[in-house]
């Protein structure tokens, strides 16, 4: 059975007024000092934003426990110095950003100006186990036209910079600002993506094959295919459901290679109208069908997905919690529509916060 581990990106903040909070340098030296050693916790690109990393996990129920886990822990280290943790994709209330201290990072905001400045921003990444970098490019090239499908699922960013958007991901919108982020064409084989990576990077345009900031990619450090197009859930079970469809996907999709059955070829130009789609309303209004690159209902390209990663739920154990939790999402909304709940019952972005706050911590 396929690994995954999943990756995710809070938000600090202030817990009583929902302010974002640059200390994230101070939740990491509390967090070496409760617990030295510890490799779960790192800094993000910027001080206001913290990531955690779980162990590879084989059986979703665990994955869940150690999402919540890592949540707590992250609240806990971060609320011995007076902050607290949200998991919300961007800051509802306006934020000066301030950069990490790291050469990386410097160079960034050097290269390529404002851009940079705009991306505290927060997601999550899921990784898939795969046997080999053939059998990972084949199931990215297999994959793409799903992709927009787990955006619309894990959409958790309306609101930025104290307004709102008019989308339901608004993260990836401003993600997308890099030259290197998006959709791919297919690549056909592990040869040509790693020349078509050699060659971005030949272009001095990105610094190294870290910043092929595809939608999906192979893993420079782990045996896996990464999927990185969600937003940071509000809730773990969303991650959880997220992380479970993930997998069934990759092994879909390796079967499909292994049978010989060629990838799905929509193009690039299709793909990024998909995606935009999926940002904008996310399940609210129509997706983009995967199959047929036309207008259908959310809820029919939710359960075709099921329907399509069918076999592979099945035989991973996944199903009826799959079903289940994709009925459940379809009757409560995603993080998105949650906010905007929020918003509406409060009428107040900080109150919206801060009690993201509460249930990010549990």
């Amino acid at each position: 059975m396929r690994t995954v581990g999943v990756e995710e990106e809070l938000l600090l903040v202030d817990p009583d007024s929902g302010d974002p909070k640059a200390l994230a340098a101070a939740v990491l030296a509390r967090a070496a000092q409760d617990d030295p050693g510890q490799d779960v916790f790192e800094k993000e690109l910027f001080g206001q934003m913290l990531e955690f990393a779980t162990h590879p996990q084989s059986d979703m129920a665990a994955l869940g426990d150690e999402i919540v886990r890592c949540r707590k822990e992250a609240a806990r280290h971060a609320g011995q110095i007076g902050c607290g943790v949200a998991a919300l994709a961007t800051s509802p209330l306006p934020v000066s950003p301030a950069l990490s201290v790291n050469d990386r990072y410097q160079w960034l905001a050097e290269r390529f100006g404002i851009p940079t400045w705009e991306q505290l921003v927060c997601g999550c990444h899921v990784h898939v186990s795969v046997e080999s970098d053939e059998e990972g490019v084949a199931v990215l090239d297999r994959l793409r036209p799903w992709l927009p499908v787990l955006r619309a699922i894990s959409a958790n960013s309306p609101f930025w910079q104290g307004r709102p958007t008019g989308y339901a991901s608004y993260r990836s919108r401003v993600w997308n600002r890099w030259p290197s982020a998006g959709p791919t064409e297919a690549f056909g084989s592990a040869e040509r993506y790693h020349r078509r990576v050699a060659d971005m990077v030949a272009t001095g345009v990105i610094l190294d094959e870290a910043m092929a900031y595809f939608d999906a990619r192979l893993s420079a450090r782990y045996p896996t295919v990464e999927i990185r197009v969600a937003d940071v859930c509000l809730c773990a079970e969303t991650a959880v459901l997220v992380a479970t469809l993930c997998r069934a996907l990759v092994e879909t999709a390796a079967r499909e290679w292994r049978a010989g059955r060629p990838a799905p070829d929509p193009g690039v130009s299709l793909l990024r109208l998909a995606d935009w789609q999926a940002a904008r309303y996310g399940l609210e209004e129509d997706l983009l069908d995967p199959v047929a690159m036309r207008p259908r209902r959310a809820p029919r390209v939710l359960r075709s997905l099921l329907e399509y990663t069918g076999d592979a739920l099945t035989e991973n154990g996944d199903a009826a919690r799959a079903e289940q939790a994709v009925e459940e999402l379809l009757r409560t909304g995603n993080g998105a529509r949650e906010q905007r709940r929020l918003l509406e019952h409060t009428g107040s972005l900080r109150d919206v916060v801060t009690e993201c706050v509460r249930r990010t911590q549990g």
